[in-house]
């Protein structure tokens, strides 16, 4: 695809993993061509915040992907499971909904250390791998019949159900 337009929605929360997230995203991006606008970012608290923000870009048609980067390290508490759970949801049922690629960069990992190991401190680079992932979910859409709306296809499934 020509000059695909791609958001980046990163959480601020653990900012020293989501920072590196953001820039592998962008310098990745930039590898293939694809410039990412300063207004085609967007910074949020947490990763609570992200689908809400998704949702919103979905709507707008503007975007051909969403890269969502956060950060979730396990607590002493349930906290965790519910930010994980939602978080996931969210971006997959926008994702679903308005059939747009909602690339989920959120890691969940169980300490700091496995957080920035995933950042491209020597395990891989999630950023990295969701500006590849959102180029590949952009051809794959684009090649895909165009006579059916995504919304038909959903909601002929969830008849089934």
């Amino acid at each position: 695809m020509n000059n695909p337009r791609i958001a980046i929605i990163t959480s601020k929360f653990n900012t020293e993993v989501t920072e590196l997230l953001y820039e592998g995203a962008v310098k990745r991006l930039e590898e293939k061509g694809v410039l990412v606008a300063k207004n085609d970012t967007f910074f949020v608290p947490g990763a609570v915040e992200i689908p809400v923000v998704a949702l919103y870009l979905a709507r707008s048609k503007q975007y051909d992907a969403i890269i969502t980067l956060g950060a979730v390290i396990r607590g002493e508490t349930d906290h965790y499971d519910y930010v994980c759970e939602s978080v996931t949801y969210g971006c997959q049922n926008i994702a679903v909904k308005y059939g747009i690629p909602v690339i989920f960069g959120v890691l969940t990992t169980n300490n700091e250390e496995q957080a920035l190991a995933r950042a491209g401190g020597g395990h891989s680079h999630k950023g990295v791998e969701c500006a590849d992932a959102a180029l590949e979910m952009i051809d794959v859409i684009n090649s895909l019949p165009r006579d059916i709306e995504p919304m038909t296809k959903i909601k002929s499934y969830q008849a089934q159900l």
